[in-house]
């Protein structure tokens, strides 16, 4: 039963994004900047290595930590084994993040993430009651659930400018010369998770209203949702072999059903392909007619296995041959 609040395990703030959402090439840079010294972004010469500007910097090392690639101990920015695994140069499974299952796979982790960093994105994704919201309506949702958490009521301009960076990390913009740069620098527009709309009657403003695109988890692929899926099976009901009914995994507002877009029947699909090709895994009717996911060792190593399945010509893909 969800009787939490929206914002429970995120951090209290807002707006640490600095207005940038993030750009092609930033996670790679920041992860080999801080693999040769963990305070590389404190550096009075971050801006010169990094090739961006100064306000800029913050922003970088906050989405590295948000998608869990570091974690921070005192001034320094250590690199996870998440970021080794898909970031190093020689070993990692997407450096250049080429494919957009590491889009998927990022976007995964930026939302299900305890602590998360991002709550309006959590708030949108997971708890949003409506798929169409106005800006305006976006934060006075935002505000009256912080409030209720006990949180430090966000300044208004500080939740407009998250908002708006949201909608800049994935609503595709009109393919105008003026947006095309714009539109290239922004890697997770490709997923097509919002869409801007135009309030009635106002054709011309495309940024009043935002859309979520309940069905753009159909573009997910298979091993990224029943990844998710382990993974919210592991922190929700435990490491231990066991099973979780579908219905559960699609409507529970930090399940991959909701957090990846994939609705109730893409992501039954995707988890009886996937466990026609694992052995520890089935889906099967429970006696109440209810279908459930089984899994019959631990459902974290079930999670790496598949992972690592989703990228064969890096990881040990034997579990699904």
């Amino acid at each position: 039963m969800q009787d939490k609040n929206p914002l429970t395990g995120c951090l209290p703030a807002f707006g640490r994004h600095r207005g940038y959402p993030p750009r092609y090439g930033w996670l790679r840079k920041v992860h080999l900047a801080l693999v040769q010294d963990p305070q590389a972004l404190q550096r009075p010469d971050a801006t010169v290595a990094l090739g961006v500007g100064k306000s800029m910097v913050p922003s970088m090392g906050f989405w590295t930590q948000a998608f869990g690639l570091a974690s921070r101990e005192g001034r320094a920015l250590l690199p996870t084994a998440r970021a080794h695994w898909l970031l190093d140069d020689e070993t990692g499974a997407d450096p250049y993040l080429e494919f957009d299952s590491s889009l998927w796979l990022l976007h995964w982790w930026l939302v299900s993430a305890t602590p998360c960093h991002a709550p309006s994105w959590r708030y949108l994704f997971g708890y949003a009651p409506l798929s169409r919201n106005s800006r305006t309506e976006l934060q006075k949702n935002v505000v009256a659930i912080a409030n209720a958490a006990g949180w430090k009521t966000p300044a208004q301009s500080v939740l407009a400018a998250d908002i708006a960076c949201l909608v800049s990390m994935y609503a595709p913009s009109d393919h105008t010369p003026a947006n095309i740069e714009d539109e290239l620098s922004n890697p997770f527009r490709t997923l097509h998770l919002l869409d801007p709309e135009p309030p009635a009657g106002r054709t011309s403003d495309r940024s009043h209203l935002v859309a979520v695109r309940r069905t753009a988890g159909r573009s997910c692929p298979e091993l990224v949702q029943a990844y998710a899926t382990l993974d919210f099976v592991t922190h929700s009901v435990g490491s231990t072999p066991g099973s979780v009914s579908l219905s559960r995994l699609a409507s529970d507002p930090l399940g991959p059903g909701r957090l990846l877009l994939t609705g109730a029947a893409e992501l039954r699909r995707a988890l009886h392909k996937v466990a026609a090709r694992h052995p520890d895994l089935a889906v099967i009717q429970a006696a109440d007619g209810e279908e459930v996911l089984a899994f019959t060792s631990r459902p974290d190593q079930i999670a790496e296995q598949l992972l690592n399945a989703a990228y064969p010509f890096r990881g040990d893909s034997r579990a699904l041959d």
